[in-house]
């Protein structure tokens, strides 16, 4: 298997010669989920006649607490190693200041409505989502993409990078991969490796919620049946909710339709440690 190119400079890209690749942006810490997600950009790049770029960047401008920042796990090594794995050509590693030099007026793009609909993630992590588009808009910049891939666990965050590319006529057509779950259900996260065990145990009522939730077929008895879950498992809900799946907005009056209309979303913090996690509603 041939090794991975590893990019630390916007020089190192340039000679790289990215234009038209398929883009994998990720933060870091790589499990399973990522290596599938990555695997399917390497699919997608051959598909093309491309090549597959993976990102590597912890992006300080979508975090709204410094502890959180200070915490996120960085492995470098392990990451290029799963990198080579999924068959990825390169992997852009740079520094802070290759992404927003100093002195330098880095673009940030207006929030598309998706951003800001209440109760979701910008309740919750104010300025996330500035952070979000800041540094997707950058990176496709500076790779020139003709495709990226974002995983459907981070569901908001899909739809707003979707609505952020064409509000901005990037020309980036946005893939979505499918959430990668751990053999109790569990959504693979990277945070998952800050949970001890009893944290771990109720991290499990997260998908559990989902799955009561996605039975109801109205959408305040789903709200209702996945707060049950949640609560009964101690963790701190900050949202159990089902929505429109693209717009993110209310369900209004009952629902209809496929289950690919709606989506419900859950976040909870279990142990210190943030998680959410999403899924198709009502279920299949």
């Amino acid at each position: 298997m041939a090794a991975v190119d590893l990019l630390r400079t916007n020089a190192d890209l340039r000679a790289f010669s990215p234009a038209g690749c398929v883009l994998s942006p990720t933060m870091g810490a790589l499990h399973a989920g990522h290596a599938a997600l990555i695997a399917q950009g390497v699919r997608e790049a051959r598909a093309r006649g491309r090549r597959a770029l993976v990102t590597v960047f912890v992006n300080p401008t979508q975090f709204n607490d410094p502890a959180d920042l200070a915490a996120y796990p960085q492995t470098l090594d392990d990451d290029l190693s799963i990198c080579k794995q999924a068959g990825a050509d390169a992997v852009y590693a740079p520094a802070r200041s290759e992404v927003y030099p100093p002195g330098t007026e880095v673009e940030r793009p207006s929030l598309p409505p998706v951003a800001t609909e209440p109760g979701l993630e910008d309740a919750h992590r104010p300025g996330h989502f500035e952070g979000v588009c800041q540094v997707v808009l950058r990176l496709f910049r500076l790779c020139e993409p003709s495709a990226a891939v974002f995983g459907e666990k981070d569901w908001q965050q899909l739809q707003v990078v979707r609505a952020m590319s064409a509000q901005e006529a990037t020309g980036v057509e946005i893939l979505s991969a499918a959430t990668v779950r751990e053999a109790d259900g569990l959504a693979m996260s990277s945070r998952n490796a800050r949970l001890d065990g009893a944290a771990r145990a109720r991290a499990r009522s997260l998908a559990q919620a989902l799955s009561a939730g996605g039975a109801e077929q109205d959408p305040g008895l789903a709200e209702a049946a996945m707060r049950r879950v949640l609560d009964g498992a101690g963790v701190r809900v900050e949202y159990a909710v089902v929505r429109e799946a693209v717009s993110l907005r209310p369900v209004a009056g009952g629902a209809s339709g496929e289950g690919s209309a709606y989506r419900a979303l859950v976040a909870a913090w279990s142990g210190g440690v943030r998680l959410i996690d999403n899924a198709a509603w009502p279920s299949p």
